[in-house]
């Protein structure tokens, strides 16, 4: 009798290509993904903790089955990721949803296979949280799901400690995998049709630190020779590591998109400093013109963080001066989320909700402002767009050009994976309308 699973993903990219990997892991036992919980035999949430609401999301959601498990007594529940991960979470959820059959952190998630081949033979819970040792898993065998996209991971964890953050707690010291490894991974990638490839990692631009392998620009510059049409990124980069040889290498390498995402997260020098980013706004604004020194046409996104503790009105006008400076492409705006455990969450000057809310929605106007000018730009121009799916609600086609900008257009025949040159017709804020050319 075939049997089903079901995955709910919180989230980054980072956690998208791990449910990926779990998906693998899963099919190997014989599991066919479905849609919905209701259907599956086995359902996983692979957790996010990076902010409060991505966990009190992923909270309600597993209190959801609780009426489920009542009426299916074999469904299998997993909680995995960087929620139980954190310390003494894995106990308050056994506590709080004691029918939750599986819970792993983030070190072990590659043992998910042989949890679940105990729950079925035992009948038993299992709850196994390892602390970080190092590890790298270097034979799993992903369920790929973003076709003619994929990730690989070219990192793991975080050695910033950026006093916000509870990444480095969770996933650990950073280590990075074998440059061979990487780059095979990313051959076997292009030899069965994948059209991009996005490199993943906490902080990607201090691969290889403290070892004899390659810098993360030569890894780059390995993988864009590659034989092959595709395009290839990376995320997340760390603005005290972004050096002037790799602005150079993205520069000699037509494969390399021409975005890039660097996080500034305020335009404050006293809210860097408090945020232990070990740079200036002037440091950073440094790093942006070497960029487009080599590559004057880069389209640069960020995040950006409002309310942090302590932040007066002038820290956020400097951030506003800094985004308006810069003018992003896009940008990923978020009010500060305690995360006990950092040391900002012990800080004394925590912002009011008002403040952080009347902030936000100032920077978020400012932000759109910038999309919509860069996005008219487009119009009456041909660009060349990667088809990466088909929006049923539109009745388009739709996918993106190197500088990450979505357009969309009509297509006689199914365009996925295609790269096809659209002519823009108008623009729709963050979004472009085009026809096939």
């Amino acid at each position: 009798m075939q049997k089903y699973f079901h995955i709910v993903t919180y989230g980054c990219q980072m956690n998208v290509h791990e449910s990926e990997k779990i998906a693998g892991m899963l099919s190997e036992l014989g599991y066919k993904n479905c849609n919905e919980m209701t259907e599956a035999d086995i359902v996983v949430f692979n957790t996010c903790c990076i902010r409060e609401n991505a966990e009190n999301h992923a909270f309600g959601n597993i209190g959801m089955l609780k009426k489920l498990k009542s009426q299916r007594r074999d469904l299998i529940i997993a909680v995995g990721g960087c929620l139980p991960q954190q310390i003494g979470k894995a106990g308050d959820l056994h506590e709080k949803f004691p029918y939750v059959d599986i819970i792993f952190g983030t070190h072990n998630l590659h043992k998910l296979k042989e949890y679940v081949q105990l729950k079925e033979k035992q009948k038993k819970s299992v709850i196994s949280i390892e602390e970080d040792s190092g590890f790298i898993c270097e034979d799993e065998k992903p369920l790929r799901t973003s076709y003619p996209n994929a990730w690989v991971n070219i990192t793991y964890g975080c050695n910033n400690f950026c006093s916000y953050c509870i990444v480095p707690y969770v996933r650990g010291r950073e280590r990075s995998r074998k440059s061979e490894n990487i780059i095979a991974e990313a051959e076997e990638l292009v030899a069965k049709g994948y059209k991009e490839i996005t490199l993943l990692g906490q902080n990607v631009n201090s691969y290889g630190n403290g070892t004899d392998d390659l810098s993360f620009p030569r890894l780059l510059e390995r993988i864009a020779k590659i034989e092959g049409k595709f395009r290839l990124r990376f995320m997340t980069s760390h603005p005290k590591d972004f050096s002037e040889e790799l602005a150079k290498v993205i520069s000699e390498n037509p494969k390399i998109c021409r975005c890039v995402h660097l996080p500034v997260q305020s335009g404050s020098d006293v809210v860097l400093k408090a945020m232990n980013r070990k740079y200036t706004a002037q440091d950073y604004k440094n790093k942006i013109a070497v960029l487009r020194k080599y590559v004057p046409d880069c389209a640069l996104t960020t995040d950006l963080i409002v309310g942090f503790p302590g932040e007066t009105d002038e820290d956020f006008e400097k951030t506003l001066e800094l985004v308006r400076s810069i003018n992003y492409s896009s940008a990923f705006t978020f009010v500060y989320s305690k995360r006990n455990g950092t040391v900002a969450a012990g800080m004394p000057e925590q912002i009011p909700e008002e403040i952080s809310k009347t902030r936000i929605m100032k920077l978020v106007e400012l932000v759109n402002s910038l999309t919509r000018e860069q996005s008219l730009k487009y119009v009456g121009k041909t660009v060349e767009i990667l088809c990466e799916g088909y929006d049923e609600k539109k009745d388009m086609y739709l996918g993106r050009d190197e500088f990450g900008r979505m357009g969309y257009f009509k297509s006689d025949k199914d365009a996925i994976g295609d790269f096809v040159n659209i002519k823009i017709l108008k623009a729709n804020g963050v979004s472009l309308v085009g026809e096939r050319v």
